[in-house]
């Protein structure tokens, strides 16, 4: 199995393409659909990279994955099962994402939160099958309720629970988000894979180095800033709480979540024939 890695510089997102060179068959981790915020448009260079990839190698796509709902792009999730007819797969507990969501944004009675807008609902320990690709799943929640990893041959893709060593590990301030949660989905799940597995995060934030796609268990487990194989479990919770407490909203994260809960589908357009993102204010 091979992984092609994307990188979209605005968001600092790695779409990764797991293939199987000899059969083809494939799947896609976290596509990005791109957002001008002056403009305050759609486009789409990072899902036509995608495309030339897929093309340009005869792939035949199985699936679309997003590892959770995403607070920092929009998901590219539905230009890809239009081009590709594929379905969309996430984890079951986006329900529990939606609920919260639908309250922020007061969401018409007419969003659904039982998460039909996707195709396939995972949990854990279940198995895919695409072709020849086996994809086993890990439920790693802690960044969000319904975040997971995808095991496929000696590779994880880890969405935002577990970064580059240098970058260390998903935030957990999020609505039912839970550093102790994340504690137990990294140490007792993804640290007891065996050390030569891949790691490739969803995000990577190069700044004195140059953009790195993957690293391994084992370096992790040395290295990894936030969460090492000696960090006792008191002490990441303690230092995830301050060190979350102080950080920014993502840029994206009202333009992002309430398109990402509804599978990255845009809201329907209103009787002037335009859509609008929905974004809440609070009054000091």
């Amino acid at each position: 199995m091979e992984v092609e890695s994307l990188f979209d510089e605005r968001t600092f997102t790695l779409t990764h393409i797991a293939y199987d060179p000899v059969s083809l068959d494939a799947v896609i981790f976290d596509p990005v659909l791109d957002l001008d915020t002056v403009a305050w448009k759609t486009y789409t260079d990072s899902l036509h990279a995608v495309d030339q990839f897929i093309q340009g190698n005869n792939l035949k796509l199985h699936y679309v994955i997003d590892t959770h709902v995403h607070a920092d792009h929009l998901s590219g999730m539905q230009y890809l099962k239009k081009h590709y007819q594929v379905p969309l797969v996430i984890n079951a507990s986006i329900t529990q994402v939606q609920e919260i969501f639908k309250d922020t944004f007061n969401l018409p009675d007419d969003f659904h939160v039982d998460a039909r807008q996707f195709d396939i609902l995972v949990n854990d320990a279940d198995c895919l099958t695409a072709g020849t690709l086996h994809i086993d799943v890990i439920h790693t929640p802690g960044h969000t309720p319904a975040c997971t990893s995808y095991k496929i041959d000696d590779a994880v893709f880890t969405g935002d629970a577990l970064f580059m060593p240098d970058i260390g590990t998903g935030r957990c301030d999020f609505p039912k988000g839970s550093a102790r949660d994340l504690y137990y989905s990294i140490k007792e799940k993804l640290y007891k894979l065996p050390d030569d597995t891949r790691v490739y995060p969803g995000h990577d934030y190069p700044q004195n180095r140059a953009l790195r796609t993957w690293t391994t268990i084992l370096e992790s487990k040395q290295s990894n800033v936030d969460l090492n194989n000696s960090r006792s479990e008191q002490d990441y919770v303690s230092f995830m709480q301050q060190r979350d407490a102080r950080l920014p909203l993502p840029r994206l994260i009202y333009q992002s979540v309430q398109v990402n809960i509804n599978a990255g589908q845009l809201p329907d357009a209103e009787a002037n024939g335009r859509r609008y993102l929905k974004i809440p204010i609070e009054s000091q």
